[in-house]
């Protein structure tokens, strides 16, 4: 319990803080970059944010399907975690993937605060999780 935890705790942090600085930075910067580089500078962003991303939102599914697996009193906590963790990919899927495809063809002021507006719902179901995690580990330390 206590190894699916801190895999759990070190994932979800890193997204927590990744997400709030896409948040308040890096998405609403992108209405600064020049027209005539936006595309080109979506689809760098795409790719180089795939990188960044894709292995601790995969450590932090796979450590979460582990956490609501094993038994315990705070199960249904796991499992909340796991609701939260749903949310954040499919929000990710469906509505900020279709923004940055549409923002890949030329900056589109609709999609890009589509884009900012919608990645709410990952920041706050992220900033949730990453609570959370922190209260089973707090329970989990006693």
């Amino acid at each position: 319990m206590k190894s699916a935890l801190l895999v759990q705790l070190a994932s979800t942090l890193f997204m927590v803080g990744l997400i709030w600085f896409v948040q308040i930075v890096h998405y609403p910067l992108f209405a600064a970059v020049p027209e005539s580089a936006s595309a080109a500078y979506e689809r760098a962003h795409t790719e180089r944010t795939t990188w960044v991303v894709i292995v601790p939102m995969l450590i932090e599914l796979a450590s979460a399907i582990w956490l609501a697996t094993l038994p315990g009193e705070d199960r249904a906590l796991r499992y909340v975690g796991l609701a939260l963790l749903a949310v954040v990919w499919a929000s990710t899927f469906f509505l900020q993937v279709p923004m940055h495809e549409k923002l890949a063809s030329g900056f589109d002021t609709g999609a890009h605060a589509r884009l900012v507006l919608t990645n709410w719902v990952r920041t706050l179901a992220w900033t949730a999780r990453g609570g959370l995690v922190l209260y089973l580990v707090k329970g989990a330390l006693r």
